[in-house]
């Protein structure tokens, strides 16, 4: 392999690294302002509010943006850049973006396994129309549970992002380690030779 075709795979890695790290953010950041205020303000409010209130904000949040880059774009980037760095001179990254796929698939399992049946059960109900029926359409999504998992799936996915961030300063310093020139022995005019074969 080339120096140049080093290089490309080196910034095609790091570019990978990057888009982990900033749709993780972006995700962690999501389910953290679930959990720190939508929810508790949802909480204080009646029960028809709640219910059209949280049937709005589920739809708003199915779109392409938010489930394309956002939630899949996570799963996608940080699933890349463990396959990226397989090879033995990138473990030491290898490791840190392996957790935050961990941190990942938790997120997913979370999601797919709490928050989008009880979802599901507030979008599917039939329209409310007395106040019992809202209250019994507002118990079924379970606020206490809901907001119990999101905290969880927030800490995961903060973590995953803090794992990515420091694969991503490992990596610059592995970067930076291959890309340093070694002095070799001295050429005949006595001046120092160096080796710039790694940059």
């Amino acid at each position: 392999m080339t120096g140049q075709q080093r290089s490309g795979n080196s910034v095609f890695r790091t570019v990978v690294l990057i888009m982990a790290t900033m749709t993780t953010g972006l995700l962690a950041g999501f389910f953290v302002n679930w959990s720190n205020t939508v929810m508790p303000g949802l909480s204080n409010v009646d029960d028809r509010t709640f219910v059209a209130a949280f049937r709005a904000l589920d739809a708003a949040i199915t779109n392409p943006l938010f489930l394309g880059v956002g939630f899949m774009g996570t799963l996608l980037f940080t699933g890349l850049s463990v396959a990226l760095h397989l090879r033995v001179e990138q473990r030491p990254v290898l490791m840190w973006a392996g957790a935050a796929l961990v941190c990942c698939l938790v997120v997913y399992a979370i999601t797919f396994g709490v928050h989008e049946p009880l979802n599901e059960k507030i979008r599917t109900a039939t329209e409310p129309g007395s106040n019992a029926d809202l209250a019994a359409v507002r118990a079924q999504l379970d606020e206490t549970m809901w907001t119990a998992w999101n905290t969880v799936r927030a800490v995961a996915a903060t973590i995953g992002f803090g794992c990515l961030t420091w694969a991503l300063v490992i990596h610059r310093g592995l970067g930076q380690a291959t890309g340093r020139p070694t002095e070799r022995p001295a050429t005949s005019s006595g001046q120092p030779r160096w080796d710039t074969r790694h940059r």
